[in-house]
Parts: structure tokens; C-alpha cells; sequence
């Protein structure tokens, strides 16, 4: 029926597995949990070994970092069920019914991808961590991502992540504008899960940088177009202005600047976008 796959990295998986196998037991169905960590060297894997106690589920670690997408890939070939929920380590589910729920699909319906949605705390965190969990609240929540995500497992190993993605950023949005290009439509459903795991935001722009420049291969390679990305879109519409020179120079002077309000406790979401692109002019 489901296999359960959840990439782990830095982080203590074993409350998310017993909410988990508590509620697969209630829905009464067959399914197993595989966890696998990426590699991360960290102390919570002593913990995370406990998840090998639980029945029908198995935590693994990597030899090598394999990175997000490859690591899903990896436990999506050690799966044995035809429907795979692929979860981040990070996410804890909002309802005791979140299994159920996915379950009534499988059987109810002739979707094949679907995605339950992600919402963040509406607690405030520690002032070092308002721009992660403002961006979360106010984008993420809006996103299709794969934090949280149903999908055939016939479907996902036809189009699995792409594995040249090995740094952090924007697989998603890779792996769903290749499903989109083969006509695969991606369904939406009340569902969320809660993010629980909430970077600094100085990790936070240090990793966005690092996602841009996943961006910037993926847009050169023809991977990602304009109509996937909102920053590829508005790139082209200042190339065509012959204002990226501009832009990247205007974006070097302010850097500084910006970057002062993005790790403050009021960081403005339209400044991060400006960044974001001044960024990729940058690279680019």
C-alpha cells in the first residue's frame, strides 16, 4: 500500500516515525518507513537507530553525502509499495487523521501526485529566525513542494530528481516542472503538515545564495524556464532592457545594506526578493 520515505539530515526523525506508525496502524494498512540519512555525521543518528525497533521500518545512513533529491531516489529504489509519501525530517503532521486522509485518496481517486501543503507556527521564534519563518509563512505556504507529497511510485521512478542536483536548491522546482512537461498534473489538498525546523537567518541567505547558483546551472542548461521561476522571468525582462549589468552593480553596492534588514527582527519579503535577483544577476 504506502512506503513511507523521509531524507534525514542533522535531525532527530523518531518523533515523526512513532506519530507516523501510529497512525498507519489505526488506518490499518500495510506500509513500512524508510529513513535515511544523508551522511550528516550527526549525534542524533544514535537516536534515529531506534526507528529500526519499530515494525516495518528502517533507518538507514549514507557513506557519502548524496544530496536531497538523490537521497529520495535512493530510498524510493529500496521501496516495496506502489504509493510513496515523501516527507521532510523536519515536518511533524497537524491532524491525527493525516494518514487517513491520503489513504481516502489512494483509494477514492485517479490522482497520482498529490501535495498536502506546509504551514509554520504562528508562535514567534527567536529573533535570530524571523526571516525563515516570515519567508515560510508568507511563500511557502503558497508553494507546491515536495516536504510533504504522494505520488505513485511508478510515476516517481520515471521521473525521479534529477541527480546532477547535488547542492542544496531548487530540486523541486526541477522535479515538478518535469513532471508538468509530461503532463502530469499535481493536486492540492488540506493536509499540511507543520515545519518545525527553523534555521537562523543568516543559514537561511547563506543557503539561498547556494540555491541561486543551483538556479543559475539549472537555467543554463535548459533545465528551468521563465515559466517555472519568477526570478528566470524577471531576468529575461531586464535582459531584454539591457539592465542586468545595472542590476548586478546596483545589487553589489546595496548588498550590504539589505542584508542588514534580512537578519534584523523586521526583515521585509520584498527586499529578500530584490536580493534574490540582484543575486542571480550577479552570478549570472
Amino acid at each position: 500500500m504506502l512506503s513511507i520515505l523521509i531524507p534525514v539530515y542533522n535531525y532527530n526523525v523518531l518523533p515523526l516515525v512513532n506519530e507516523l506508525v501510529k497512525q498507519c496502524n489505526f488506518s490499518g494498512i500495510t506500509f513500512e518507513i524508510l529513513c535515511q540519512d544523508d551522511a550528516s555525521k550527526s549525534p542524533e543518528n544514535i537516536l534515529n537507530q531506534e526507528v529500526n525497533l519499530f515494525p516495518n521500518c528502517s533507518f538507514f545512513i549514507n557513506e557519502n553525502n548524496l544530496g536531497r533529491g538523490k537521497n529520495i531516489n535512493s530510498l524510493a529504489q529500496k521501496s516495496v509499495y506502489d504509493w510513496l509519501l515523501i516527507l521532510d525530517c523536519d515536518t511533524f503532521p497537524t491532524q491525527n487523521n493525516f494518514i487517513q486522509k491520503y489513504i481516502d485518496i489512494i483509494q477514492n481517486s485517479t490522482k497520482e501526485i498529490i501535495f498536502g501543503g506546509i504551514i509554520y507556527e504562528d508562535k514567534k521564534p527567536e529573533k535570530e529566525q524571523f526571516l525563515r519563518w516570515i519567508y515560510g509563512q508568507k511563500r511557502e505556504t503558497a508553494s507546491i513542494l515536495t516536504s510533504n507529497l504522494l505520488i505513485k511510485k511508478d510515476v516517481f521512478l520515471k521521473y525521479p530528481f534529477d541527480e546532477s542536483i547535488t547542492k542544496y536548491g531548487y530540486e523541486d522546482l526541477c522535479f515538478f516542472s518535469v513532471l508538468k512537461q509530461n503532463s502530469f498534473e499535481i493536486s492540492r489538498i488540506e493536509n499540511p503538515t507543520f515545519h518545525l525546523n527553523l534555521e537562523t537567518s543568516i543559514v537561511f541567505l547563506n543557503k539561498t545564495k547556494t540555491a541561486l547558483e543551483n538556479l543559475v546551472l539549472l537555467y543554463n542548461s535548459d533545465k528551468i524556464s521563465q515559466e517555472d521561476s519568477k526570478i528566470i522571468k524577471a531576468f529575461e525582462l531586464l535582459k531584454k532592457l539591457n539592465l542586468t549589468s545595472f542590476s548586478a552593480s546596483i545589487f553589489k553596492k546595496n548588498q550590504a545594506k539589505i542584508e542588514q534588514n534580512l537578519l534584523s527582527e523586521n526583515p521585509s519579503l520584498l527586499l529578500f526578493d530584490l536580493y534574490k535577483l540582484g543575486c542571480f544577476c550577479d552570478l549570472k
